[in-house]
């Protein structure tokens, strides 16, 4: 096996995943600097504008902005999901970074066909609880 045809390894495998962490850490200094519970300071959400219902991300931006400044239950109350998605993509970046530096990976996420029907199904029971009157307490705070 000749150097073109071997798998990248070492610092310059690094190189996507440096990039994905400086554009995640980019987002988190946004949303740290520039305060989301200012109402419009992002927009709207167009779904939320339209018909009145809260989408799975409704709050997201706010919940980010409560991360980095350590308050996971501020972050909690303006979205569940963000806090284990923040989680999980964390795990997943180093995960992912170890396999590159060792030249076996090339995707950061790959779901199979299950995990795909159980996150866009957790996704939509999410979203229907939190327009009920009996799931309103997960609805943006």
């Amino acid at each position: 096996m000749n150097a073109e045809t071997s798998a990248v390894r070492g610092w310059r495998a690094l190189s996507v995943p440096a990039g994905v962490a400086a554009a995640g850490v980019s987002a988190f200094a946004l949303l740290h600097l520039r305060d989301p519970h200012n109402a419009g300071s992002y927009g709207i959400c167009p779904l939320y504008a339209v018909t009145g219902l809260w989408c799975p991300a409704c709050g997201g931006l706010r919940a980010v902005n409560n991360l980095t400044n350590l308050d996971v239950g501020a972050a909690m109350s303006s979205n569940a999901l963000i806090v284990p998605l923040v989680l999980a993509l964390t795990v997943a970046w180093v995960r992912w970074a170890g396999r590159r530096w060792r030249g076996t990976a090339d995707r950061m996420i790959v779901l199979n066909p299950v995990a795909t029907v159980v996150v866009l199904g957790t996704l939509v029971a999410f979203t229907v609880v939190r327009n009920t009157p009996w799931g309103s307490w997960l609805a943006p705070a």
